[in-house]
């Protein structure tokens, strides 16, 4: 009980911790007159991945790389099945051609990507500087089409996703001292969010006979994943469905291009065992379907929502009981 206590806590602690950073780095954003196009782009996009990149840099650094490299693929898997399955029984969400063409190609690009630098059982520092270049690439571009073209309809939409993801979050702080202590106030939480909750999730690990892996790609993965289910079902429930679909892609491309890519600067993470054999292909597997319920209609429907969620419950099962050690 004291594990799961563990657990909770910091889940919690990095929940407030990711949104204090948001509002604090929003803020900053603000003064120094940052368009709400990049703030939603880079500050929100990074912002509701800090979570997972804190948890994955702990775990790295603390030989658990099974819960490092776990964090982030169940995080994809948990964004697109259990987040986006959610939001679309809420309300139909839709996506513009631009970031289908764009985002939503990348976020499959990037699971292949992963797969073959994983390739021989590792990311060392010669995968983690692609992953990161990669992801500058990504952001120029797609800074670059949005701004460039902001006057076609098309890109005018694509844009306008990426200023309403800033503008979902409604409390940002006004005076220069309140953004500093967000921010400063952010980051605490979530180095501490993080220890506490790698030690409730070891702990849980060991008491039921189940392996790190298991555990960090299912309780670590859908807790770190808060602020982004946050962000999406406030959007959903506000019939901003655009901006729901747009975090989420945006939050795959991150945890994989940059959270991994931190993660093996800083230490060579192993990828093994069933991420190898199982995680690995279902998450690629996840953003095809994805692609194609998008690309059918340009939207997400709710049967296809009700889908997705019961594809999460079926990857539950099979991984408790054909993948549990």
């Amino acid at each position: 009980m004291l594990d799961v206590f563990y657990l909770l806590l910091g889940i919690g602690v990095l929940t407030a911790g990711g949104e204090f950073l948001i509002r604090g780095a929003l803020g900053v954003s603000n003064r120094i007159g940052m368009s709400p196009l990049l703030s939603g782009l880079i500050i929100v996009g990074f912002g509701t991945s800090m979570p997972e990149l804190v948890v994955s840099v702990e775990a790295a650094l603390s030989g658990q790389p099974d819960i490092a490299i776990g964090n982030v693929v169940g995080s994809n898997i948990a964004n697109i099945l259990l987040i986006l399955g959610i939001c679309a029984a809420i309300t139909p969400l839709v996506i513009s051609p631009l970031s289908l063409r764009r985002d939503a190609l990348v976020v499959m690009a990037s699971s292949f990507l992963f797969i073959l630098l994983a390739l021989d059982g590792s990311l060392g520092l010669i995968d983690a500087m692609i992953l990161l270049i990669l992801l500058i690439l990504y952001l120029v571009w797609a800074y670059w089409t949005e701004s460039k073209n902001s006057t076609t309809s098309e890109s005018s939409l694509s844009g306008e996703v990426h200023k309403a993801e800033a503008l979902e979050i409604t409390v940002v702080p006004k005076s220069l001292i309140w953004t500093l202590a967000e921010v400063i106030g952010g980051l605490v939480l979530l180095i501490v969010g993080s220890q506490v909750l790698l030690k409730g999730a070891v702990g849980i690990a060991e008491g039921l006979g189940v392996s790190e892996a298991l555990i960090g790609l299912t309780l670590v993965a859908v807790g770190t994943s808060l602020p982004e289910l946050t962000i999406s079902v406030m959007a959903a429930l506000r019939k901003h469905a655009d901006v729901a679909v747009g975090n989420i892609l945006g939050s795959n491309i991150f945890n994989l291009l940059g959270i991994l890519g931190v993660s093996a600067i800083l230490q060579p993470i192993e990828v093994k065992g069933r991420v190898v054999q199982f995680d690995q292909w279902v998450m690629l597997g996840v953003s095809i379907v994805l692609y194609l319920f998008l690309f059918t209609s340009r939207k997400l429907s709710r049967v296809e929502g009700v889908l997705l969620l019961s594809g999460y419950l079926t990857y539950l099962g099979v991984s408790y009981f054909y993948f549990s050690n």
